[in-house]
């Protein structure tokens, strides 16, 4: 099975139009492909239910039925935890009386591994916020044991936030696919620097520069699809 665990620089910076985007890309290569956020905040009722923007757009890019069995993909696998109030997650869980155990996540993600040709899992918040006692985000990716993709969002300070993430994703010993830079703005000063100076200090390879408001139906044709696919795992 093929697959990303995409982890941003920040909160905000572009995970989820990007993680839709692989989705998009899969499908275009022929592939059924799943989305999976493991913890989401913010959610909101609309009608009889609570619903996460985040959670409904990788719904809606992704397959909606299981590859073998063919039914319902089941809402607690696409996303074990979901919480209300739009706060950090062990925050969230901790109002509500809750602990985030790695163990339920992982059970869920198995379960859409071997019903998908590729799974595409987003993270939530920066590389490092914390998971409660089981650890923190970088600890999750390392337990699905999925290459990372750092989506770094363009913008004042994001060099920074860029360098530590990927020095803390290689102090884990993380699987790493790469890198996207998201364009937050239409006119960013020094983009093109930031992209150059990104591209001399971060691990490669760079997968691509994610346009400034292009919808993932669209925005997966900036993506490095030869790089991000690889070698076709059937044939190794």
């Amino acid at each position: 099975m093929r697959g990303w665990f995409v982890l941003g620089t920040d909160t905000g910076v572009g995970k989820s139009r990007v993680a839709c985007a692989l989705l998009e890309g899969v499908r275009r290569q022929g592939l059924h492909g799943l989305g999976m956020k493991p913890v989401a905040t913010g959610f909101f009722r609309q009608g009889e239910r609570w619903i996460n923007d985040d959670v409904e757009q990788l719904k809606h890019h992704a397959d909606s039925t299981l590859k073998h069995s063919g039914g319902p993909v089941p809402e607690v696998w696409i996303n074990p935890y979901g919480f209300e109030p739009p706060i950090a997650p062990h925050l969230a869980a901790r109002r509500q009386g809750v602990d985030l155990s790695f163990d339920v996540i992982h059970t869920a993600y198995q379960h859409l591994c071997g019903e998908t040709d590729c799974l595409v899992v987003e993270g939530a918040g920066g590389v490092l916020v914390p998971l409660g006692e089981s650890g923190d985000m970088a600890d999750l990716a390392r337990r699905c044991a999925l290459p990372v993709i750092l989506v770094v969002g363009l913008r004042l300070g994001c060099l920074n936030h860029a360098l530590l993430s990927a020095e803390a994703l290689q102090r884990r010993q993380l699987p790493w696919a790469g890198w996207i830079a998201n364009r937050l703005s239409p006119d960013l000063a020094e983009e093109e620097g930031q992209i150059e100076t990104l591209q001399a200090r971060l691990p490669g390879p760079f997968l691509g520069r994610y346009p400034h408001g292009m919808p993932p139906e669209l925005g997966y044709t900036a993506l490095d699809w030869k790089s991000l696919m690889g070698p076709d795992p059937s044939t190794a």
